[in-house]
């Protein structure tokens, strides 16, 4: 019992090797599929991802059932997932090359052409993240771009946008004119 838990069944090279190639693949895999969100995952990529994680279980650990085999799997992923991350915050061009750049889907209250097509998304999809950052419909739209990570950015048409806090305070501001005129010429004495 003890032997399984702790000796290593392959060597540790080979499933560090292993680890990364399979991380490697993932991620290929993942950038062809292009980007695809708008925050969060549907129930078909969560079945995706839950079976994607059993079909390359062998693949990482290999004919090794050990605690520290898994261990050392695990802190592989880990190791080489930061390592990616953080050379995609210092390298710009790295990050176009792994994330890809960002699609506009809306321009000036219409659908970009085949842009939706080309990102496998449903009307239904890019109205409801419309909606959830305050536009009614996709003619309420400046502008929506997919960024790569799979966040909608909206810019809203200028009549469309809520108030801002200096707006409100610009209204609050000509109101206290208003009443003030409005007291003034009711002191008046009448003529």
């Amino acid at each position: 019992m003890w032997n399984d838990l702790v000796i290593v069944q392959i060597p540790i090279a080979e499933k560090i090797l292993r680890t990364i190639a399979v991380y490697a693949l993932i991620l290929i895999l993942f950038r062809l599929a292009g980007k695809r969100g708008l925050a969060g995952l549907n129930t078909f990529d969560m079945v995706v991802v839950f079976l994607l994680s059993n079909v390359v279980q062998n693949a990482i650990i290999g004919n090794d059932n050990s605690l520290v085999g898994g261990a050392i799997g695990a802190a592989t992923l880990i190791a080489v997932n930061s390592g990616v991350t953080r050379r995609l915050a210092r390298s710009p061009r790295a990050a176009r090359w792994l994330e890809g750049t960002p699609t506009t889907v809306v321009r000036d209250g219409k659908l970009v052409p085949g842009a939706l097509r080309g990102l496998s998304l449903r009307p239904s999809e890019l109205e409801h993240a419309i909606r959830v950052q305050n536009g009614d419909n996709v003619s309420d739209v400046a502008r929506a771009r997919l960024e790569p990570d799979g966040q909608l950015l909206v810019t809203l048409k200028a009549a469309e946008q809520s108030a801002t806090r200096g707006d409100v305070e610009e209204l609050r501001q000509r109101l206290d004119v208003i009443e003030r005129l409005l007291t003034t010429l009711a002191e008046k004495p009448k003529s």
